[in-house]
């Protein structure tokens, strides 16, 4: 049994508990958990291994790459600029970014690239890592390419794409690439250890991704069964642990997915939704801005994941809404976002729940792995029972 370290309020002993049985059930190596009860650390675990040699504990200060849990930061950075009035979600992307028209994308607003309707879910012609990590040649081709349904009538996941998509027209607007504005803006004021790629003299500090054999095989069975959009979205080009513990994967700007921080971090950033709109104090986002995050853009199952997921989903304005299916808890209004292999970030703002669970051990899932279940239900579990 791994050594659990941290501290934990008397009133969530049921999330130590889930943590430490992520390890006994779970096969977990290393992780952490935070969770904010209205702005405050409650949860503050972290234990296990940061490397598959078991060489390197899990320290308090490990930082992990959390794929997809990044692109609730990067949503972020869109919602800031529509709160001062430089975005507006409703205008077409080319109004920022003009080349975007091009192969008949006239038609799509702002808001349906924070919500996965643009149609843009990947690109049609092959790509590679090399070209992934060209920020400027990756924006190029998804402003070249084509939709693969009709902008804003279904989500399809831009599992990578979401990231370039969102990222540009930051960029259009402020001239930083959303990583360096989410330092300016959020992340260097409030002193959140969360970046998009992770500097070179940190890699001491990044834990070593792993994926186990059984994990590949069930994947490979669940590539062989996916439709063009979903292979053009989720593996074009292929990303993997291979990829994603190099110096070159981490010193590239992938807002979709190369988001590497602490449990505290992810919690924290999940914590500005939760506050809405404020953490530690420091306002980031008017509470309308904020709740303009959960705002529904119609239920549908999505054109991407469905082959892994049978039941509808809805997205928000960059996060999934936890809805009937429970992802983020029995509030329907929560919501979240998973990384694929199993971290999360949570924002409740009615139970005043934020989230944040990071890990190395990748699992087959892209969302709604058991371990982070695991965790969510016990958080709501001690909430219930403290009435």
């Amino acid at each position: 049994m791994s050594r659990i370290h941290g501290h934990c309020d008397p009133r969530f002993t049921a999330v130590r508990d889930a943590f430490a049985g992520n390890f006994a059930v779970h096969d977990e190596l290393g992780a952490a958990v935070t969770v904010l009860l209205d702005g405050e650390p409650v949860v503050d675990l972290w234990g296990g291994w940061a490397d598959a040699g078991r060489t390197r504990p899990w320290e308090r200060d490990t930082v992990v790459n959390v794929w997809s849990t990044t692109k609730g930061p990067t949503a972020l950075c869109a919602h800031i600029l529509a709160d001062r009035g430089q975005l507006d979600l409703d205008a077409p992307v080319s109004a920022y970014w003009p080349e975007f028209a091009a192969a008949s994308k006239e038609s799509v607003r702002v808001r349906h690239l924070l919500s996965h309707r643009s149609g843009v879910a990947g690109l049609r012609e092959p790509h590679t890592l090399a070209a992934l990590y060209d920020w400027e040649a990756t924006t190029a081709a998804l402003a070249a390419t084509a939709p693969w349904w009709e902008p804003g009538t279904r989500s399809g996941y831009h599992a990578l794409a979401y990231g370039f998509l969102v990222g540009e027209v930051v960029r259009r607007i402020t001239g930083l690439l959303p990583g360096a504005f989410l330092r300016q803006e959020v992340t260097g004021p409030l002193d959140i250890d969360f970046t998009i790629g992770r500097p070179e003299q940190d890699a001491h500090r990044v834990a070593e991704l792993v994926r186990p054999a059984a994990v590949v095989r069930e994947q490979a069975a669940l590539f062989a069964r996916m439709e063009p959009v979903a292979i053009a979205s989720l593996l074009n080009p292929g990303t993997g642990t291979e990829a994603a513990n190099t110096p070159e994967w981490r010193a590239a700007e992938i807002p979709a997915a190369n988001g590497h921080g602490t449990a505290r971090a992810v919690a924290a950033l999940y914590g500005i939704i939760a506050g809405r709109g404020s953490l530690d104090g420091r306002r980031i986002l008017s509470e309308q801005a904020a709740e303009r995050v959960r705002e529904g853009q119609g239920s549908c199952r999505d054109l991407v994941l469905g082959t892994g997921f049978t039941h509808e989903t809805e997205l928000g304005l960059g996060l999934w809404l936890s809805g009937p299916n429970g992802s983020y808890g029995p509030n329907p209004r929560a919501v979240g976002h998973d990384g694929a292999g199993g971290s999360c970030g949570l924002a409740d703002p009615e139970a005043g729940i934020a989230l944040g669970y990071v890990m190395n051990r990748m699992g087959p899932r892209i969302a709604d792995d058991p371990r982070k279940a695991a965790l969510v239900d016990a958080v709501y579990g001690a909430l219930e029972k403290a009435g």
